[in-house]
Protein backbone atom coordinates (compact mmCIF):
# COMPACT_ATOMS: atom_id res chain seq x y z
CA UNK A 1 0.00 0.00 0.00
CA UNK A 2 2.92 2.31 0.74
CA UNK A 3 4.32 1.67 -2.77
CA UNK A 4 0.99 2.53 -4.32
CA UNK A 5 0.85 5.82 -2.35
CA UNK A 6 4.42 6.71 -3.40
CA UNK A 7 3.51 6.02 -7.04
CA UNK A 8 0.52 8.37 -6.83
CA UNK A 9 2.66 11.11 -5.26
CA UNK A 10 5.24 10.75 -8.02
CA UNK A 11 2.57 11.04 -10.71
CA UNK A 12 1.13 14.11 -8.99
CA UNK A 13 4.60 15.68 -8.72
CA UNK A 14 5.25 14.97 -12.41
CA UNK A 15 1.91 16.48 -13.37
CA UNK A 16 2.65 19.64 -11.32
CA UNK A 17 6.12 19.93 -12.87
CA UNK A 18 4.69 19.53 -16.37
CA UNK A 19 1.95 22.07 -15.67
CA UNK A 20 4.47 24.59 -14.26
CA UNK A 21 6.82 24.21 -17.24
CA UNK A 22 3.92 24.60 -19.69
CA UNK A 23 2.81 27.76 -17.88
CA UNK A 24 6.34 29.20 -18.00
CA UNK A 25 6.58 28.42 -21.72
CA UNK A 26 3.28 30.24 -22.34
CA UNK A 27 4.48 33.27 -20.38
CA UNK A 28 7.67 33.37 -22.43
CA UNK A 29 5.50 33.34 -25.57
CA UNK A 30 3.42 36.25 -24.24
CA UNK A 31 6.55 38.26 -23.56
CA UNK A 32 7.64 37.83 -27.15
CA UNK A 33 4.38 39.43 -28.44
CA UNK A 34 5.74 42.88 -27.66
CA UNK A 35 9.11 42.00 -29.16
CA UNK A 36 11.83 44.40 -30.15
CA UNK A 37 11.26 43.81 -33.88
CA UNK A 38 7.96 45.72 -33.71
CA UNK A 39 8.06 48.91 -35.78
CA UNK A 40 5.85 51.95 -35.30
CA UNK A 41 3.15 52.38 -37.98
CA UNK A 42 3.05 55.49 -40.15
CA UNK A 43 0.03 57.79 -40.15
CA UNK A 44 -0.53 60.29 -42.98
CA UNK A 45 -3.16 62.99 -43.39
CA UNK A 46 -4.10 62.53 -47.05
CA UNK A 47 -6.74 65.22 -47.42
CA UNK A 48 -9.41 67.26 -45.69
CA UNK A 49 -12.88 67.22 -47.24
CA UNK A 50 -15.46 69.89 -46.41
CA UNK A 51 -18.90 68.39 -45.71
CA UNK A 52 -20.81 71.34 -44.21
CA UNK A 53 -19.76 74.94 -43.77
CA UNK A 54 -22.45 76.70 -41.77
CA UNK A 55 -22.04 79.87 -39.75
CA UNK A 56 -21.67 78.25 -36.31
CA UNK A 57 -20.58 74.73 -37.22
CA UNK A 58 -18.29 73.29 -39.83
CA UNK A 59 -17.92 69.60 -40.56
CA UNK A 60 -14.91 68.07 -42.25
CA UNK A 61 -13.81 64.55 -43.09
CA UNK A 62 -10.15 63.82 -42.38
CA UNK A 63 -8.74 61.09 -44.61
CA UNK A 64 -6.02 59.32 -42.60
CA UNK A 65 -3.85 56.56 -44.01
CA UNK A 66 -2.27 54.05 -41.62
CA UNK A 67 0.68 52.01 -42.93
CA UNK A 68 1.53 48.89 -40.89
CA UNK A 69 5.16 47.77 -41.47
CA UNK A 70 4.83 44.76 -39.12
CA UNK A 71 4.06 41.09 -39.82
CA UNK A 72 1.10 40.99 -37.47
CA UNK A 73 -2.29 42.72 -37.76
CA UNK A 74 -2.52 46.14 -36.09
CA UNK A 75 -5.70 46.75 -34.09
CA UNK A 76 -6.63 50.43 -33.64
CA UNK A 77 -8.94 51.22 -30.72
CA UNK A 78 -9.25 55.01 -30.69
CA UNK A 79 -7.73 58.25 -31.91
CA UNK A 80 -7.43 61.57 -30.10
CA UNK A 81 -6.36 64.46 -32.34
CA UNK A 82 -6.02 68.20 -32.72
CA UNK A 83 -5.55 70.32 -35.84
CA UNK A 84 -3.93 73.76 -35.61
CA UNK A 85 -3.41 76.49 -38.19
CA UNK A 86 -0.50 78.63 -36.93
CA UNK A 87 -1.58 79.06 -33.29
CA UNK A 88 -5.35 78.68 -33.87
CA UNK A 89 -6.91 75.45 -32.64
CA UNK A 90 -9.29 74.48 -35.45
CA UNK A 91 -10.45 71.05 -34.29
CA UNK A 92 -9.90 68.78 -31.30
CA UNK A 93 -11.72 65.52 -30.67
CA UNK A 94 -11.45 61.87 -29.74
CA UNK A 95 -13.05 59.09 -31.74
CA UNK A 96 -13.41 55.34 -31.24
CA UNK A 97 -12.34 53.42 -34.33
CA UNK A 98 -12.06 49.69 -33.60
CA UNK A 99 -10.51 48.93 -36.98
CA UNK A 100 -7.52 46.85 -38.02
CA UNK A 101 -4.75 47.03 -40.60
CA UNK A 102 -3.25 43.80 -41.91
CA UNK A 103 0.43 42.98 -41.70
CA UNK A 104 2.52 44.88 -44.28
CA UNK A 105 -0.62 46.66 -45.46
CA UNK A 106 -2.16 50.11 -45.46
CA UNK A 107 -5.69 51.31 -44.87
CA UNK A 108 -7.44 54.67 -45.16
CA UNK A 109 -9.86 55.80 -42.45
CA UNK A 110 -12.35 58.64 -42.62
CA UNK A 111 -12.70 60.64 -39.40
CA UNK A 112 -15.45 63.24 -39.02
CA UNK A 113 -14.25 66.49 -37.42
CA UNK A 114 -16.68 69.17 -36.26
CA UNK A 115 -15.61 72.65 -35.25
CA UNK A 116 -16.83 76.21 -34.83
CA UNK A 117 -14.58 78.62 -36.69
CA UNK A 118 -16.87 81.57 -35.92
CA UNK A 119 -14.90 82.35 -32.76
CA UNK A 120 -11.71 82.53 -34.86
CA UNK A 121 -13.22 84.41 -37.80
CA UNK A 122 -11.21 87.66 -37.50
CA UNK A 123 -7.78 86.06 -36.91
CA UNK A 124 -8.52 83.42 -39.56
CA UNK A 125 -9.51 86.05 -42.15
CA UNK A 126 -6.32 87.98 -41.34
CA UNK A 127 -4.23 84.82 -41.82
CA UNK A 128 -5.91 84.03 -45.15
CA UNK A 129 -5.28 87.57 -46.47
CA UNK A 130 -1.57 87.47 -45.67
CA UNK A 131 1.05 86.49 -48.20
CA UNK A 132 3.00 84.49 -45.60
CA UNK A 133 2.80 80.68 -45.61
CA UNK A 134 0.48 79.18 -43.00
CA UNK A 135 1.76 76.38 -40.77
CA UNK A 136 -0.64 73.59 -39.96
CA UNK A 137 -0.07 70.81 -37.44
CA UNK A 138 -1.89 67.56 -36.81
CA UNK A 139 -1.16 66.05 -33.40
CA UNK A 140 -2.67 62.72 -32.50
CA UNK A 141 -2.50 59.82 -30.12
CA UNK A 142 -3.41 56.47 -31.59
CA UNK A 143 -4.24 53.67 -29.12
CA UNK A 144 -3.62 50.21 -30.55
CA UNK A 145 -3.74 46.57 -29.55
CA UNK A 146 -6.18 44.12 -28.07
CA UNK A 147 -3.90 42.31 -25.61
CA UNK A 148 -0.68 44.33 -25.72
CA UNK A 149 -1.65 48.03 -25.67
CA UNK A 150 0.50 50.73 -27.23
CA UNK A 151 -0.05 54.48 -27.44
CA UNK A 152 1.46 56.07 -30.51
CA UNK A 153 2.05 59.80 -30.45
CA UNK A 154 2.38 61.53 -33.78
CA UNK A 155 2.81 65.03 -35.03
CA UNK A 156 2.64 66.03 -38.67
CA UNK A 157 3.15 69.57 -39.86
CA UNK A 158 3.62 71.43 -43.11
CA UNK A 159 2.81 74.78 -44.59
CA UNK A 160 0.36 75.99 -47.17
CA UNK A 161 0.03 79.23 -49.07
CA UNK A 162 -3.15 81.22 -48.25
CA UNK A 163 -3.78 81.93 -51.92
CA UNK A 164 -4.18 78.18 -52.53
CA UNK A 165 -7.20 78.11 -50.18
CA UNK A 166 -9.19 81.01 -51.64
CA UNK A 167 -10.93 80.32 -54.96
CA UNK A 168 -10.46 82.92 -57.69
Amino acid sequence: MLRKLRGQLTVAALARTFLLSALLALLAGCASWGGSDWREPEVHLLRVETVKARLHQQEFVLHLQVVNPNDSRLFIRNLAYSVRLNDLLLAQDETSLWRSVGGHAERTFKITARTNLWQHLKPLAKLLKSKQPLHYRLQAELNTGLIVHRSLHLSRSDEIMPGDLIPE
